[in-house]
């Protein structure tokens, strides 16, 4: 059975690379009927922060994407140093009391790239235990082969055959000098105990595949089918990042826009992968049943913002699509949600909330625009646009519009017919046209020159306070 996981580190908010890694893991997992394993990487304790995991945690329920098992790397600290200390006792790995200043940075250069610590590697056994049992400090290192190298291949699902000499990999860390794991050790140690059978992550993480294999290997484990996934860009190609960017990278930015999590998705989905069948609108079902890594492009993928908007358009194209054709009973209690947040309430019964919500979303693009654009449906209390207030204006609107909410009052029926035989009557009666009333009713009733078929408006408006609102004019 495929096993996937996702392993975000709690030292930031869920950024949007991520987010869609998540994705694409889930989607796999779910069109091979496997499993979708959540697993906090927080060994980083200086780094760590609450916040950070209540935000990841945040966007991830969001998103709506169910996960099976959860893990917390922390938990598991003991399983990380016992692989450590098996590479140790096997002679695949080695104590380097170097001290931190000096070589524990990797970032010394003799005639190349810092590759190891000669001495430290060439330590004996016996030289070894007896500073360890003198209480030195020390990091525990892979011992890459070097004397005799070696390539290291794999097949990545993406980007095809890659290979790596081992000459050319360093003798990397497995347990600090504290005692705690380093990524390479933990991620590959908890990946062989949860059995994980596919990783899926960025492209930046590719070079790191290559020590992976070699931990995999040392451990007598066969490794994981590796995907790895082309990055987010900017419009000038630079790498996604808060600190350049602001908050465009950020998951909840869309969220807090008023975006469906179904439109969110579908949109990071077509950011570097494509069903080959040129669909753009797609239900969660639809991803799953067309997802696979042969539509993953290599070529890194584009966000398109400005410094004036940080939503992408395409993204808002394509929420504005789930927002008209999503079930109706499943986008209710986001609309509800969004009134909420705005002190609004539906008007009238359950019945007429839901025709309203249906009449006027298919000129709405995110759940804002309901307590927004939409306002005059759920309040008394709404703004005049100005190409609406000239439709007011016009010579003789108000007082027909006083008369036309005296007749409505008068009719003990109340339907987009009977309102619209009493509009056209009253146009008739007066000698101007339908349109004038049409369109100053509109104006009176939404404070809005454009909107749902001028008849339904009154229905969803309801008939008190048409007659209110036409009368008070």
């Amino acid at each position: 059975m495929v096993r996937a996981r996702f392993a975000p580190s709690p030292t930031g908010y869920l950024h949007i690379g991520s987010a869609r890694t998540f994705i694409f893991n889930w989607l796999y997992v779910r069109h091979q009927q496997g499993t979708m394993v959540l697993r906090i990487d927080d060994t980083d304790v200086e780094r760590n922060t609450q916040a950070s995991l209540d935000s990841i945690m945040d966007g991830l329920n969001w998103l709506g994407l169910e996960w099976d098992e959860f893990y917390h790397q922390s938990e598991r600290l003991d399983l990380h140093r016992r692989l450590a200390y098996r590479l140790l006792d096997s002679g695949l790995a080695y104590r380097d009391f170097t001290p931190a200043t000096t070589a524990d940075t990797e970032e010394r250069l003799h005639d190349g790239p810092w590759l190891c610590n000669p001495d430290m590697r060439s330590l004996s056994k016996t030289e070894s235990d007896r500073r360890y049992g003198a209480g030195e400090p020390f990091v525990v290192r892979f011992r890459v082969p070097r004397e005799n190298p070696r390539e290291i291949a794999f097949q990545d699902s993406v980007y095809g055959a890659q290979s790596k000499s081992t000459a050319d990999i360093e003798d990397f860390a497995l347990l600090r000098s504290n005692g705690m794991p380093t990524y390479h050790l933990a991620s590959c140690a908890d990946d062989i105990d949860l059995q994980i059978t596919h990783v899926i992550r960025g492209q930046d993480h590719l070079s790191n595949t290559f020590k992976h294999i070699l931990l995999f290997e040392g451990a007598g484990s066969p490794p994981p089918q590796f995907t790895h996934l082309p990055l987010l860009v900017a419009p000038d190609g630079a790498k996604l990042s808060k600190r350049k960017h602001g908050p465009v990278v950020s998951v909840t930015t869309y969220r807090d826009a008023g975006f469906l999590s179904i439109g969110y998705i579908n949109f990071l989905c077509l950011l570097g992968w494509s069903p080959k069948d040129n669909r753009e609108q797609m239900s969660l079902r639809d991803l799953v049943a067309a997802f696979s890594f042969d539509g993953v492009n290599r070529s890194n993928a584009v966000v398109n913002f400005s410094e004036e908007d940080p939503i992408d358009p395409k993204a808002l194209w394509l929420n504005s699509q789930h927002l008209r054709t999503m079930p109706l009973a499943d986008l209710l209690p986001h609309v509800k949600q969004a009134l909420a947040a705005a002190n609004l309430t539906p008007y009238g019964d359950e019945t007429h909330f839901a025709l309203t919500v249906d009449t006027i979303r298919s000129r709405f693009s995110t759940l804002l625009d309901f307590p927004s654009r939409g306002r005059a449906y759920f309040s008394d209390d709404f703004p005049m646009d100005p190409a609406s207030a000239e439709k007011l204006n016009a010579t003789g609107a108000r007082e027909l519009l006083r008369e036309l909410g005296q007749r409505i009052e008068a009719n003990p029926e109340f339907s987009e017919a009977s309102v619209e035989a009493e509009l056209r009557g009253l146009a008739a009666e007066r000698g101007v046209k339908a349109g004038l009333l049409i369109n100053a009713s509109r104006a009176a009733l939404t404070g809005q020159p454009v909107g749902p078929s001028a008849f339904s408006v009154f229905v969803c408006i309801g008939r008190e306070r048409c007659i209110k609102r036409l009368k008070g004019i």
